[in-house]
């Protein structure tokens, strides 16, 4: 089993199930710190290698994922990772798709769909989730998505 986050490292959000995930900028570059096991990170062209295990979600920026399927599948399988790695969930800025993305964790995690980006916005960042489509996309997450 991997050691996880420190819980109170810059971007590390705990879900509920006590689960820890780190959110971040890309822009910002890696902080100082253990290095993650897995990485999902959410951009609309390919990112840059990494030298741990990743995914890319082309999600482009203020926008939702471009397939909504590949969304629930990579999400669902970073909150697993969660439990026994050190995942991180990034975007180029940390906010808008990584805070979308941290909220939906959320809802698989079981906060209400009408509460998790208010969870994420207090225990992540409290500008996360940045336009009214990313608010409306966790609000229905996962029951909009096609099955």
């Amino acid at each position: 089993m991997t050691e996880s986050w420190e819980p109170a490292a810059p971007g590390v959000l705990r879900l509920p199930s006590g689960r820890l995930v780190r959110g971040r900028g890309l822009r910002d570059g890696l902080p100082d710190g253990p290095m993650p096991t897995f990485g999902l990170y959410l951009l609309g062209s390919a990112p840059p290698s990494v030298p741990w295990h990743s995914e890319w979600l082309r999600w482009p920026d203020f926008r939702l994922p471009s397939d909504r399927d590949a969304a629930y599948r990579v999400l669902s399988d970073t909150w697993e990772r969660a439990a026994t790695d050190r995942a991180e969930i990034a975007c180029g800025g940390g906010r808008g798709r990584t805070g979308t993305a941290l909220a939906c964790l959320a809802v698989l995690d079981g906060v209400p769909p009408g509460e998790a980006v208010a969870f994420v916005r207090r225990h992540y960042h409290p500008r996360a989730v940045e336009t009214p489509w990313q608010r409306r996309y966790v609000a229905r997450f996962p029951s909009a998505l096609p099955r």
